[in-house]
């Protein structure tokens, strides 16, 4: 049996990675990791409002801050036995990079990207919480976050697209939950959902199933959502 220690929640800007990560922690413990974003300051010095000026000096951040956390996750899996959750996986970085960068400046950065993937350790499992794009627009607009305010349907139509594409073909352990019509932040109920599948799914890995992705093949078709 090869235990899941270490489990990555990522999908869109709105989709829920961060609350997710604080409900299973608060049943589960172990150790969280969170991504820094309100920290980083060309995110929330006019990003939204000036891609083109501020894209590489934000993609830069985010990739060494992230590098640097993914530090500390390596030393808590090889420290102990402790459940490890993030709300990011390390590649999210190349998504978001292929979409504001482009010229010399994407050059530059995807050097020193592939540089420091080795050194990431790969996540057990990884969630992935897919969601349409009107759902995460009331989302980001519910928690009124000012940095935000300036994110647009398109934005987020081509981040969602560049998602679906990277999951697609992701050759890890992974586990599609379509969350576009769960609540799983206020509803008991919905949580109860997601957290079955993520048993499920844990329970078919440790048992040597690896092949599974419970709900995968039908969200990837557009049929069979999870709670819609």
């Amino acid at each position: 049996m090869t235990p899941v220690r270490y489990i990555a929640i990522d999908g869109v800007i709105g989709v829920g990675k961060t609350s997710l990560v604080h409900r299973l922690h608060a049943e589960r413990g172990g150790q969280r990791f969170l991504e820094l974003v309100e920290e980083n300051p060309f995110l929330t010095g006019g990003f939204y409002q000036d891609m083109e000026r501020l894209a590489f000096d934000t993609e830069l951040f985010f990739l060494l801050a992230r590098f640097r956390q993914q530090r500390e996750v390596a030393e808590a899996i090889r420290s102990g036995h402790d459940l490890v959750l993030s709300d990011y996986l390390f590649e999210k970085n190349r998504i978001f990079a292929s979409l504001t960068l482009s010229g010399r400046d994407f050059v530059i950065w995807e050097r020193i990207y592939e540089a420091l993937l080795p050194e990431v350790p790969r996540p057990d499992l990884v969630v992935y919480l897919r969601s349409s794009t009107g759902p995460l627009l009331d989302r980001i607009q519910s928690r009124s976050r000012p940095f935000e305010r300036d994110i647009t349907e398109p934005y987020l139509d081509r981040v969602n697209a560049s998602y679906e594409r990277f999951f697609a073909t992701y050759p890890g352990r992974l586990l599609t939950i379509d969350v576009s019509q769960l609540d799983f932040v206020w509803s008991d109920a919905d949580f109860a959902a997601v957290r079955a599948m993520v048993d499920h799914r844990i329970a078919t890995l440790e048992a040597g199933q690896g092949e599974l992705d419970l709900l995968g093949a039908a969200s990837r078709t557009g049929a069979g959502k999870a709670g819609a």
